[in-house]
């Protein structure tokens, strides 16, 4: 008797099964000769010959008689009956001795019923093979089906069975069992076959739904794979957002919610009202950076170079940027505080921000945070409301398409709360480094990491800018420039644009150095360069219409020829006058443009001693004023018995403009003691500075550009706190040469510089 492992077959006793004659020859190791009795052992795995061991089979084997060799090289084998290994030795020549014994069925089959359903599978198979050429082999070759059993045996090489799954249709007992689920092994194996046709043909039939399910969730991955790679370009919306998904490299929080609302997604079907939003959620779930960008090079150099191209001066800037770089450089990430620039309009804040990108060889993101009152607008929307939407900041990082860029936050002294939430606050994560490497985006609702993005805050005052947010940046004071570095800019950066942007060629236009300064001094009154540049727009402009008049002539624009090219008058700009009174003192002041001088005006008239402030003054300097009153009483209490039956009125122009602030202190007092003793002060006198109730003259913020102004408005000397000497290194050169500057501890060292009579203040009330 012969031994033969079969694996990719359908034995069942009562069957039938053919073989080619040189794969029986290459298995029993002699020619197939009719009435040789062989057994069909299985094998577990597919195993060479000589890798066999008695634990390769199952323990139920069928036995068989060969039928049958024809001229055509296939050997028929029919199978008989069940047997089971009772024992399995190999022996030294790589064949097997085993010890076989019969293993019993249970004949609950009715015949009758299994010849009907035999029919009915049988003309399965032939509607199938209706209309394909082999169709007529096929008829011929199902006249020799008998039984199911048969028909397994011949069907058995296209069914996408397991080893296992064939060993279980042995192990049944049952014939009824056995007939019941080859039958449905059968027939879903037929609509595998079916499928696949159907899915290049489009057609499905109602009645085969019940065996087709099971084929279609074993065949729907694999034939989608197959066509998207076949025809890329059709691929479906849902499969592209799938397959955007999977590459995407996103964390498991946010890997997970995308599936769950793809899963969703194709539930419902793009016909669904929430498709078009689940949709655009997967969208930009999918478009986000999620892999960290490599990080480039730093060359210091090259950082350098990049900063100095586009602004002139601002060294202490852009030392401290240098200095932010260098850190980023070592330790390869972004550490340390958030930047924050602080300054006048049109002083570089918001460009070097571009700088720095182009030094660090990032992109350059723009957040605008004006007039923004609504949480949101960081935070993003939530996705149950209409006209949804992710934040300021998500956004920018979808529009960059880098998780590494340089992202400046503008204006962030503009924010404002509302009952739609506080801005400011949601800004908190965003710029805490402790807690930004999960921001959370209400949109999105998953956390992605900003670790890596340098933000850049800029901001014209430190005033509105909540205590916490102000707390998680380093503030850098940007300074108004002086006439010096204006003209530089002028120069080198402005003057080059402009004639660009009206298209006047190199060289058709000369600016002299004179027209400049005439731009500089009577048509801005600024601390930046933004009015300078809407100035030279203009005068390029008229220039191009006498270029396009005269193509052949070359202009200069002279200092005289300026007033014809400005469609506006001189910008009026104070001056100090040239007489003295009693009661009237130059003060210095700090505005949201730049610096300027102010004149604090007293009058005394016949009274009973009411006190008058007006100039649309705020309470600290209301304050100041009240202090200046009492220092002055108990400085000079003789003279200040005037007080007594007259009235004080202080007015510090102009009346239109808001101001406040404590630094006006010393003017204040010097004015009143003025008015009192009768003795003027040099209106080229100017002054700045705190005072308190004993005296003290302490020290105030804005230095350089009030002293900008001085130098500007013709003003020589100035006294300032000797706690601000500090701050003169951050004044132009320029302008500390033309000023003579006093310190003072005292009120008393000021009104005496002044010539002033007085004597030190006494702490009994007078």
């Amino acid at each position: 008797m012969a031994q033969m492992p079969l694996y990719n077959t359908l034995t069942l006793p009562g069957g039938r099964i053919w073989l080619r004659a040189v794969d029986y020859q290459a298995l029993t190791g002699k020619a197939p000769a009719a009435g040789e009795r062989i057994t069909l052992l299985m094998q577990k795995e597919d195993q060479a010959r000589e890798d066999l061991t008695e634990k390769s089979f199952f323990p139920l084997a069928v036995a068989g008689v060969v039928a049958e060799a024809d001229e055509n090289g296939f050997v028929t084998v029919e199978l008989q009956n069940r047997v089971h290994i009772d024992e399995i030795v190999r022996l030294p020549n790589q064949t097997f001795s085993m010890s076989l014994s019969r293993r019993p069925e249970t004949e609950d089959l009715d015949p009758a019923e299994a010849q009907r359903r035999l029919k009915a599978v049988k003309d399965r198979i032939l509607s199938f093979a209706a209309g394909q050429r082999w169709e007529g082999f096929l008829r011929s070759f199902a006249e020799h089906w008998d039984s199911l059993w048969t028909v397994a045996g011949a069907m058995s090489p296209w069914l996408h069975t397991s080893v296992e799954e064939r060993y279980a249709l042995l192990e049944k007992d049952s014939l009824k069992e056995r007939f019941d689920a080859l039958e449905r092994m059968l027939l879903e194996g037929l609509e595998m076959v079916d499928v696949q046709s159907a899915a290049q043909s489009a057609q499905r039939e109602d009645y085969e739904k019940l065996y087709r399910e099971s084929a279609i969730k074993k065949q729907i991955e694999y034939l989608q794979k197959e066509l998207d790679a076949m025809h890329p370009e059709n691929v479906s919306e849902i499969r592209r957002l799938e397959l955007k998904l999977e590459e995407a490299g996103m964390n498991e929080t946010a890997l997970k919610e995308g599936r769950k609302v793809l899963n969703r997604l194709k539930g419902e079907g793009s016909s669904s009202p929430e498709a078009g939003m689940l949709t655009d959620w997967l969208d930009l779930l999918t478009s986000l950076p999620w892999k960290k960008a490599e990080a480039r090079e730093i060359s210091m150099e090259e950082a350098r170079r990049a900063l100095n191209a586009e602004h002139s001066g601002l060294e202490k800037v852009k030392r401290r940027i240098l200095q932010q770089i260098a850190v980023l450089r070592l330790k390869g990430r972004q550490s340390g505080s958030i930047l924050c620039f602080v300054g006048a309009p049109g002083t570089g804040k918001t460009s070097i921000g571009e700088s720095i990108a182009k030094a660090l060889g990032r992109e350059y993101v723009r957040v605008s945070l004006g007039g923004v009152r609504d949480e949101a607008d960081i935070r993003g929307h939530r996705r149950t409301y209409i006209g949804s939407m992710p934040g300021r900041i998500i956004d920018g990082i979808h529009k960059c398409g880098t998780s590494n860029p340089v992202m400046v936050l503008d204006e962030v002294d503009k924010l404002s709360a509302s009952y739609n939430g506080d801005p400011a606050s949601a800004l908190l994560e965003v710029l805490d480094p402790e807690q930004n490497f999960s921001f959370t985006d209400h949109y999105l609702n998953v956390p992605f990491d900003l670790s890596d993005v340098l933000f850049i805050c800029t901001a014209n005052s430190l005033d509105t800018i909540p205590e916490p947010l102000l707390n998680r940046m380093e503030v850098i004071q940007f300074q108004g420039y002086s006439p010096l570095e204006k003209r530089q800019i002028a120069r080198e950066h402005l003057l080059p644009k402009a004639m660009a942007a009206v298209g006047i060629p190199a060289g058709k236009l000369e600016v002299s150095e004179g027209a400049v300064c005439r731009l500089i001094e009577e048509y801005t009154r600024e601390a930046g360069v933004r009015g300078l540049k809407k100035r030279l727009d203009q005068l390029c402009r008229t220039a191009a219409v006498s270029l396009v008049e005269r193509p052949e002539e070359t202009l200069r624009v002279e200092a005289e020829d300026v007033p014809d090219y400005m469609d506006m008058n001189p910008v009026h700009r104070k001056q100090v006058g040239e007489s003295a009174r009693p009661g009237i003192v130059t003060g210095l002041a700090w505005t949201p443009v730049g610096g300027d001088i102010l004149y604090i005006q007293t009058l005394l008239t016949r009274g009973s001693g009411k006190i008058t402030v007006t100039g649309q003054l705020g309470d600290v300097m209301k304050e100041s004023a009240e202090i200046a009153v009492s220092l002055v009483k108990s400085m000079l209490p003789e003279q200040a018995e005037v007080f007594r039956d007259h009235d004080l009125h202080i007015h510090v122009p102009d009346g239109a403009t808001p101001k406040d602030g404590p630094s006006a202190g010393i003017t204040l007092t010097t004015a009143l003691a003025s008015l009192v003793t009768g003795f003027p002060v040099p209106p080229e006198v100017a002054m700045t500075g705190e005072v308190s109730l004993s005296g003290d003259v302490n020290p105030i913020g804005g230095l350089p550009e009030k002293l900008m102004a001085a130098q500007r408005s013709g003003v020589k000397r100035v006294f300032i706190p000797r706690e601000n000497l500090q701050d003169l290194k951050e004044v132009p050169e320029e302008v500390r040469n033309q000023l003579t500057i006093q310190a003072a501890d005292t009120v008393e060292e000021v009104l005496s510089a002044l010539e002033i009579p007085c004597r030190p203040s006494i702490p009994q009330a007078i």
